[in-house]
């Protein structure tokens, strides 16, 4: 029967594998999505006729980057951090994840198929959030419709939640009910809960029949879910080939029967199916549900994050094709969170794992002391790739102070005498810029004035000494890569090096890559082993139109406003028709600073600056008000006055606004003038970055200012 928990209980012991499991779910969910994304929504026989089998990557075939924007990703990762934001709390309620849904996601840009309300599922339950109506009533089939409300997004986004639950299916289960109800309702939650529950259970039983007979114990016994299980068991046991079956599937649970834009029934049918007629096979199975048809990419992630967490990393690195290079643990996340958008599968496997440790009363795992670059894993790359021919790039066992790994960067005999690069996106790298679908929103992560640390030893057989020092890669003219780099260092073979490099300004252009550069002395083979890499503190810099033509400087800015376009003079003028508009740049690695920025408010109710920017509703603004007010304003899913007082001001004249934030304190000033000052004892904001913000109306800024306190 379906389970009733409303007191989810803390998780008593996690497997002690469970990070390296984590991450072979991460990246079976990665490639599963990348995979059947270039055939998403296909018939199975257009894609039998097109390309028939798909056992391999197929996107140059349909002229698409392998790497792309994709809900089943930003969505998975996303929503799950409504954990971390509530303190981890294990009685986390369906209404304070809609509540990330509306931090989150930007307006008909990120995250969610946006085709209307009726049509899309989660479209409907966005707007329902956003007019009061709290979850579970926004996904309701009360207020929705049964064929609205069963749709499969909810099983889409739904794996981090069996993986913050490892061993406890239950748990599992109560946490998709949970994070399914904000959106959906009836057969839909129940699919959803089927698959945590497996993807729970799997860290610690291996057995396939055993996942799928505790996932159905968990749903209501006369629920379709629970009959197509039984169905496609059955034929199965008696049917051998899996085209036959998915003839079946098509014929009892097809679309044509559950009706809507993408039902969760025949989907669901076919995880199962490709489960069962794979063999426990990494790349028959995705193959089988690829090959299957319909909605292609989200059946795919669901079925590769069950089998990487069942089966480990050797399910991925054992398979005869290989998955994992050409990702290079990449992905991205189109949020309003922009310093989060450009991550990879280590970062996000860490962040998976530290909600699980927190729900088990076990301290975070930091590895390195906290290093943004790592290499933890086995196999791990953090999306690091080598430039030119005669370079490889490998997960190394050994070489590291602070840890068991570390990421060796070879050349061999026929390198061209140039140096040795390999580098990591900071930003929207080249191939992401214009991107099928879904526009990657995203922040640069490395900024000016940020110290860049990395650790480097020499290999002890190289043939003399290597030339090695950071390097990074800023958009300039005309959006093209220019190259800066730090101060050399030599490295005697066996010797090891602490490199340190503060980025200079840039002018306003974005920093698009970090990365690592080695000349060596002599010809010849040879390595050097990256440690870690990583940088802190606030920036220094300043944000304004760079010299010249180029547009990523602008794109640098998370846009959540109904108007804000290059075109005018002043580099920044945001316009939003009704409620409240922003753009945002920045990190959660940002704390204490200090930001400010000339604006004029041209005609609007209010407009100013913010700081400790976490979102769409997590920030503190000052503002100018048209009733003649300025006030400091606290958003944390509702807004809050810290500090008010009159204020005379004119439309259309520039005041300098400035805001200080120094742990739990909020300094605001107005041409030099202190205007406020409070300190937020009640659950303050620690961290996060900078916005312009304004309400019904526009405002104009030339630059924006960040700066370390003194």
């Amino acid at each position: 029967m379906a389970t009733t928990m409303t007191k989810a209980a803390a998780i008593i012991r996690l497997p002690a594998d469970y990070a390296e499991r984590v991450y072979a779910g991460v990246l079976g969910k990665l490639i599963g999505v990348f995979l059947g994304r270039p055939v998403e929504s296909w018939s199975y026989d257009r894609i039998t006729a097109a390309h028939g089998e798909v056992d391999h990557y197929i996107h140059e075939s349909r002229g698409m980057p392998l790497v792309v924007t994709d809900d089943d990703i930003s969505g998975t990762f996303t929503f799950l951090r409504s954990m971390p934001d509530n303190g981890n709390d294990p009685n986390l309620t369906p209404q304070q994840i809609g509540n990330t849904w509306l931090n989150y996601i930007v307006e008909r840009r990120t995250i969610l198929w946006w085709a209307g309300v009726g049509n899309s599922t989660e479209h409907t339950a966005y707007v329902r959030l956003k007019s009061g109506v709290p979850a579970p009533a926004s996904g309701s089939i009360a207020l929705n419709g049964k064929t609205v409300a069963e749709q499969i997004g909810s099983q889409i986004f739904i794996d981090g939640w069996g993986m913050i639950a490892p061993g406890d299916p239950e748990l599992a289960a109560d946490f998709a009910r949970r994070a399914s109800s904000v959106s959906h309702d009836g057969e839909a939650i129940y699919g959803a809960q089927v698959v945590a529950a497996m993807e729970a259970l799997a860290f610690v039983e291996s057995d396939l029949n055993r996942l799928i007979d505790v996932g159905v114990s968990l749903i209501p016994a006369d629920s379709t879910i629970a009959r197509l299980i039984a169905d496609v068991r059955e034929w199965h046991a008696t049917e051998p080939d899996w085209r036959r079956a998915r003839e079946l599937v098509a014929a009892n649970y097809g679309y044509d029967k559950y009706i809507g834009a993408c039902h969760m029934v025949p989907n669901h049918a076919l995880i199962i199916l490709s489960l069962l007629y794979g063999d426990d096979d990494f790349r028959k199975s995705l193959m089988i549900v690829n090959t299957a048809g319909w909605d292609t990419d989200c059946n795919s992630g669901n079925v590769g994050a069950i089998l990487g967490i069942k089966n480990g990393l050797s399910t991925i690195d054992d398979s005869p094709y290989d998955w994992r290079s050409p990702i290079a643990d990449q992905l991205y996340l189109a949020t309003a969170d922009g310093g989060r958008g450009i991550t990879d599968a280590v970062r996000e496997t860490y962040e998976i794992v530290n909600i699980g440790r927190a729900l088990a009363s076990e301290s975070p795992l930091r590895p390195k002391d906290g290093a943004r670059f790592h290499f933890s894993l086995p196999g791990a790359v953090q999306g690091f790739t080598a430039a030119g021919s005669g370079v490889t790039l490998d997960n190394f066992e050994g070489h590291s102070a602070a840890g068991e790994r570390s990421l060796a960067i070879r050349w061999d005999d026929e390198r061209p005498n140039t140096p040795v690069v390999a580098t990591t996106p900071t930003f929207i790298p080249h191939e992401a810029i214009v991107m099928p679908g879904y526009t990657l929103l995203a922040s640069p992560t490395l900024y000016p004035g940020q110290e860049v640390r990395a650790r480097l030893k020499a290999h002890p057989g190289n043939a003399g000494l290597v030339e090695v020092r950071l390097h990074i890669a800023y958009y300039g003219e005309g959006d093209a890569w220019q190259i800066l780099t730090g101060s050399p260092e030599g490295l005697r073979p066996g010797h090891e090096a602490e490199l340190r490099w503060r980025i200079p300004e840039l002018g306003g252009a974005p920093v698009a890559a970090v990365g690592i550069e080695v000349q060596p002395s002599e010809a010849g083979a040879g390595a050097v082993f990256l440690d870690w890499l990583t940088w802190d503190g606030p920036p220094q810099v300043t944000f304004q139109r760079p010299e010249g033509t180029s547009d990523m400087w602008r794109r640098a800015w998370v846009d959540g406003a109904d108007q804000f376009q290059s075109r005018w003079p002043d580099p920044y003028r945001v316009s939003q028709n009704h409620g409240t508009g922003l753009i945002s740049q920045g990190t959660a690695d940002w704390t204490d600073y200090r930001v400010s920025a000339d604006i004029a408010i041209l005609l609007a109710k209010e407009g100013g600056l913010a700081a400790r920017y976490g979102g769409m509703r997590r920030w503190y603004v000052l503002l100018l008000c048209d009733d003649g007010m300025v006030r400091l304003l606290k958003d944390r899913e509702a807004r809050e006055t810290l500090a008010e007082r009159p204020f005379a001001w004119a439309l259309d004249r520039s005041y300098r606004f400035s805001l200080s934030v120094r742990g739990n304190r909020i300094i605001g000033e107005i041409d030099g003038e202190t205007v406020v000052d409070v300190v937020d004892e009640t659950d303050p904001l620690l961290v996060g970055g900078v916005a312009l913000i304004v309400s019904e109306g526009t405002i104009s800024s030339g630059a924006v200012h960040v700066e370390p306190l003194s």
